[in-house]
């Protein structure tokens, strides 16, 4: 299966917060979007793996990503080594995607950076022919996708693009809320922490409005990228 889009998160409920209107604008435009979670969020105070996969799966069918799997690496632990770059490189070449969206450069949670680093330098080695990857007895083609650009997470961060969702607000809220342990549910006894609480719901949408309020829209995303976006015309930016 060819996608238009992958996007990866280091941990599930990643992408919904970052990238999730994004998604679902390009899945309604006729794009092909799929999702890959690098750890099931072990470490997580609340919740347990079982209930997070359960809760990722939910999400997924909410965006309609066409896929959604999960590399179970290490919570926490993982690192930018070959052993992960190359289950990654794995993945690239499997759906050969145009554009991969992952985590943010820098960021409160460590696996957010490092998850970052890993996904861009696999996108990079993906390129290279004489790296071997071997699925089901089958040797991969070299991929390498057009471009890797970067969702905005926890900390501000100057972007370099903004993307209107102001039509997909609702469904980027509910891909969230299907984390019902994560995130603010009244009904819960887990430990409180940051992401639960019912300010830090009400924030979510906060912030998709300061965005679209810096580019003249209702709600928007935005994003980094690793180099310089060219166009065809200049009224391609309008």
């Amino acid at each position: 299966m060819k996608l238009d889009i992958l996007a990866v998160g280091a941990h599930p409920d990643d992408i919904e917060l970052g990238c999730s209107g994004t998604i679902a604008k390009e899945i309604a435009n006729g794009k092909k979007v799929g999702i890959l979670d690098l750890t099931r969020g072990e470490l997580g105070t609340r919740g347990t793996p079982e209930i997070r996969d359960a809760e990722a799966k939910a999400a997924g069918e909410i965006l309609n990503v066409a896929v959604r799997e999960n590399l179970a690496f290490r919570d926490g632990f993982f690192k930018n080594d070959e052993e992960h770059q190359i289950e990654v490189i794995k993945m690239i070449r499997k759906y050969q995607p145009e554009i991969v969206l992952c985590n943010a450069i820098h960021d409160r949670h460590v696996d957010h950076g490092k998850g970052s680093k890993l996904v861009s330098d696999s996108c990079f080695l993906s390129g290279l022919r004489k790296i071997e990857t071997i699925v089901e007895g089958q040797n991969q083609k070299a991929w390498r996708p057009k471009q890797v650009y970067h969702y905005i997470q926890w900390y501000d961060m100057k972007p370099d693009f903004i993307v209107d969702i102001s039509g997909y607000m609702d469904v980027k809220m509910k891909s969230i809320l299907a984390y019902r342990s994560q995130f603010y549910d009244p009904s819960s006894k887990e430990p409180s922490i940051p992401i639960s609480s019912e300010i830090y719901k009400e924030s979510i949408r906060y912030k998709a409005y300061d965005f679209g309020r810096i580019a003249g829209v209702q709600y928007a995303e935005a994003f980094t990228a690793e180099r310089h976006i060219a166009v065809d015309s200049v009224f391609d930016l309008i």
